[in-house]
């Protein structure tokens, strides 16, 4: 397994982090644990959550993945083996029963670190992530920024760098992160947190696949030149990329057919484009899924690419992908295809 530095930190995480949304609806507590186990045998350190997990997020699993991840530290007794990152919820009108209103003031988020520190049976957190702003940016499933002239928002991004500042300094937190964030909203937190010698955000979790590369459009370069490296999520497409949709050997429950109201990889342009890309894979001898994951863990902006699995074998191929180096001729079919069908995921 190859560890990268996360952002301007001392922390070294390895390139596939595990992501645990699944656990607690589609995933068992036991089979949560068994996950977690096998992702640490294999090499990995680094394993990303929510308070707002399961997903999706309802009532009587908020929190639950939290806690499975918690009972499992609780066990294992593993705490210093692996870095942890978790995220405070941002408004939405879907999820009131975290809290409400959801807002980013001091009071939530001492509140929201306090829960997670709970749940998860840990003392601290490795990386405490905003969810998405605060702001209207940056939606789920919208392309591009669209203002709303009757948005209420007021610029408190140097008040939030003050709260994170002060949870680090109160040992909850080790440092801090962004997600779902636009180029300019990156840019105006590492200016305030430099402006006022206040830590930087480290890092930027956004979704980055073959059928979503929108983070190239801008939030590359400043991943790149500021040291901010994204965390990937959503590698794999909801699973469309690991080609059995296509194949028709998908399970009665996999994740696009148990959650059709979740669109964003659910057109037909997305569908065309990992036909194609089904294609090159087998044309290549790999796996469509080890060629997706293979695509983004080697992007010069990566620190970790962020995989999910509902069982063993699944976490197996995606894990192992971290030994694939694609040649420049799959590189470059790869690329004939992005530009015939650009960024089909919104």
């Amino acid at each position: 397994m190859e560890y990268r530095t996360l952002g301007n930190t001392e922390l070294k995480v390895s390139k596939i982090c595990l992501g645990t949304m699944t656990f607690g609806e589609q995933n068992t507590e036991a089979e949560g644990h068994q996950q977690l186990d096998y992702a640490l045998d294999q090499g990995v350190n680094f394993i990303d959550t929510a308070e707002m997990y399961a997903v999706p997020s309802r009532p009587e699993t908020q929190g639950k993945t939290e806690s499975i991840i918690g009972t499992w530290i609780k066990k294992r007794q593993n705490r210093d083996q692996f870095i942890l990152g978790t995220k405070i919820t941002g408004p939405s009108a879907g999820l009131k029963h975290i809290r409400n209103p959801l807002r980013f003031n001091d009071e939530q988020l001492e509140t929201a670190v306090n829960g997670s520190l709970k749940r998860l049976q840990s003392d601290y957190i490795d990386l405490y992530q905003l969810h998405w702003p605060e702001r209207k940016a940056n939606f789920f499933g919208q392309r591009g920024f669209q203002p709303d002239p009757n948005e209420a928002w007021e610029d408190n991004l140097l008040s939030i760098i003050h709260k994170m500042e002060d949870l680090r300094k109160a040992g909850k937190i080790r440092h801090w992160g962004l997600s779902n964030e636009t180029a300019w909203g990156t840019m105006r937190y590492l200016t305030l947190a430099d402006q006022h010698d206040l830590p930087r955000p480290v890092s930027i979790q956004n979704p980055y696949s073959l059928l979503n590369r929108l983070f190239e459009v801008a939030t590359a370069e400043v991943s790149i030149r500021e040291k901010i490296g994204l965390l990937a999520y959503s590698p794999m497409a909801f699973g469309l990329l690991s080609g059995k949709y296509h194949k028709g050997i998908e399970e009665k429950d996999a994740r696009l057919n148990r959650y059709k109201q979740m669109s964003r990889y659910n057109s037909k342009n997305c569908y065309q484009a990992t036909e194609a890309y089904l294609k090159i894979a087998e044309k290549h001898g790999l796996s469509l899924a080890q060629m997706s994951l293979a695509f983004g863990n080697d992007r010069p902006f990566m620190t970790s690419n962020i995989i999910g699995a509902t069982n063993i074998a699944q976490l197996k191929e995606n894990i192992e992908s971290h030994s694939v180096k694609l040649s420049e001729e799959i590189l470059q079919e790869i690329e004939a295809v992005q530009e015939q069908i650009p960024n089909p995921a919104p």
